[in-house]
């Protein structure tokens, strides 16, 4: 039996629709830059590749929890996104091949402190400053791909109190899931556990304490969340 000199971290998990059970979250692989629309409201070229960023495990939140407004910011920005949960995986995975990895589908958001990102990307620095923050990566619980089928359209949208603000379709992805999948295990022996946020569509924008955010995608539980006050 190992034992630990300090207490070890809590166990990050998603729930799953319809399950007791609880999908165990080993890495959480984002996709920035992945459709277009954004790509031109961030003024960004669209002719670039979509970015890869990692978010730490323990900065999920779970469905109806709530988001602290974060320390270091003053422009937080909410990213709606489908999710892939993935059961299995490897290296150098053919794209044929990446759907039978695939758990399941959830929405998520990849919450950013937008004041930060414009320096790193003018300076070409990381960007765990700007993404990879406590509590930035809420995501809802995961439906299994037998029950959804494998996923290459749907409606992805956010609300903020109530008011749409993101209102896409996840067959506007620039690189399609079977191709991220695939790219990530160029670089990463992806395995069970790992969760991958897919890009989010135009319209993001700046939160503030109290907001309310419901996010979906169609044939997906939904998801909502609350800002709540400062950091402590």
């Amino acid at each position: 039996m190992t034992t630990f000199a300090v207490s070890p971290p809590e166990e990050a998990y998603l729930d799953i629709t319809g399950s007791e059970e609880k999908f165990p979250v080993r890495r959480i692989y984002c996709i920035g830059k992945n459709y277009v629309a954004h790509i031109i409201e961030m003024n960004a070229d669209e002719r670039d590749p979509p970015v890869i960023f990692m978010k730490p495990r323990d900065a999920i939140v779970r469905n109806g929890g709530e988001i602290p407004y974060p320390v270091f910011t003053t422009n937080f920005h909410y990213e709606t996104e489908l999710v892939v949960a993935l059961k299995s995986g490897g290296y150098n995975i053919a794209e044929k091949d990446a759907s039978g990895h695939i758990f399941g589908y959830a929405v998520g958001l990849d919450m950013t402190r937008r004041d930060h990102q414009a320096e790193a990307l003018a300076k070409g620095l990381p960007w765990e400053v700007t993404k990879a923050f406590d509590k930035s990566a809420p995501v809802g619980p995961v439906t299994r791909v037998e029950d959804t089928g494998v996923m290459t359209s749907g409606h992805v949208k956010l609300k903020v109190n109530g008011e749409t603000r993101q209102d896409a379709d996840i067959s506007l992805l620039i690189w399609k899931i079977d191709e991220i999948i695939s790219k990530l295990s160029e670089q990463h022996e992806l395995k069970a556990g790992d969760i991958i946020m897919t890009g989010t569509p135009a319209g993001v924008g700046a939160v503030v304490s109290g907001d309310v955010l419901e996010c979906s995608v169609d044939g997906l539980e939904p998801m909502k969340v609350t800002i709540g006050g400062p950091a402590a």
